[in-house]
């Protein structure tokens, strides 16, 4: 097993380095002169120069690179061009809000999506394998913005039952936070939801299939009890698909917290490139790129702790 997370963390090291280059690269092939947008109004040669300067935009690739690097490893990611203010602290107040709204469309998607697999394998050809089956394929095809802002019109327009947008923190008031969240998560946990179902039905049929489970109901297990016990070796695949459906979601937030203002990471993404605040798009995206190898290494290791198996092929290979 050691061997095993030893090789998973120098993976995911790997890749954060070559994503961190991909972002320092992308970003600056993006249009447009960084020194004139620190400028602002002014654009007289000496004023660009000084910028370049202050800045290191005249020094070679390789120079800027290792220098966001070493900056980026103790948190800092530079100054906001647009009010000066640190990109750490303006990350550190949005990742949170987001953070939120992420671990409730998982709880969203969790509920809906897994309750619903299980009755589709088990009631398999059945009224409710049908429906929900159906309910996964709306969910896949709906796209985040049309759903939102349905959500909107439906209940926070006509009903007026829940608030259309804005955003109220959990420690000033929770139960107002709630209210604030609830359209949000189950707009980006809908999409999560029906993969989750799919891939929930798919493998419990396999496992129900299996000759393990053949056996026991031969020796007469009942039926709550077989279902349990192949549930939980499907698990591993739910787990795998949780993970990465992650970025899905940290990419849907984007979207979601536009149409519902809500002031998280994806909309600050949103923001920055509209504004060509370069500092905060390198930061918000480097960061976000951290985050989903964090998250498809927890992954891993918890993919490898229910199934004995990968460990000991990875520790052998």
């Amino acid at each position: 097993m050691g061997v095993f997370i030893v090789r998973r963390v120098l993976a995911a090291l790997l890749t954060l380095f070559i994503a961190s280059i991909v972002v320092f690269l992308g970003v600056r092939a993006l249009p447009g002169d960084p020194a004139l947008v620190l400028a602002g109004e002014s654009t007289d040669e000496a004023t660009l120069a000084a910028i370049r300067e202050q800045f290191g935009l005249d020094d070679p690739l390789p120079v800027q690179y290792w220098n966001y690097v070493s900056q980026a490893v103790q948190g800092n990611f530079g100054l906001s061009t647009r009010d000066r203010i640190p990109v750490a602290q303006i990350i550190i107040e949005r990742l949170p809000v987001t953070i939120e709204l992420t671990v409730l469309a998982v709880i969203v998607g969790l509920a809906i999506g897994v309750p619903a697999g299980i009755a589709s394998a088990v009631r398999r050809g059945g009224p409710a394998d049908y429906a929900a089956t159906g309910l996964g394929l709306f969910g896949l095809s709906v796209p985040h913005f049309w759903l939102g802002l349905l959500a909107i019109l439906v209940f926070s327009v006509t009903l007026r039952w829940l608030p259309a947008s804005g955003f109220v923190g959990i420690a000033e008031d929770p139960l107002e936070n709630v209210r604030r969240m609830v359209l949000p998560a189950v707009v980006l946990g809908t999409g999560l939801s029906a993969v989750l179902m799919r891939q929930t039905r798919s493998a419990l049929l396999g496992q129900l299939s299996a000759d393990y489970v053949r056996t026991a109901r031969s020796k007469g297990v009942s039926r709550p009890r077989e279902v349990r016990h192949a549930l939980r070796n499907s698990l591993t695949t739910v787990v795998t698909v949780l993970g990465l459906q992650l970025g899905a979601l940290i990419s849907g937030a984007v979207v979601t917290e536009t149409i519902f203002v809500i002031p998280g990471f994806g909309k600050l993404i949103v923001d920055a490139v509209l504004a060509r605040n370069y500092p905060v798009i390198q930061g918000a995206v480097l960061v976000t790129v951290a985050g989903y190898v964090l998250i498809n290494l927890l992954v891993d290791l918890t993919y490898a702790y229910l199934n004995p198996r990968l460990r000991l092929t990875g520790a052998s290979t």
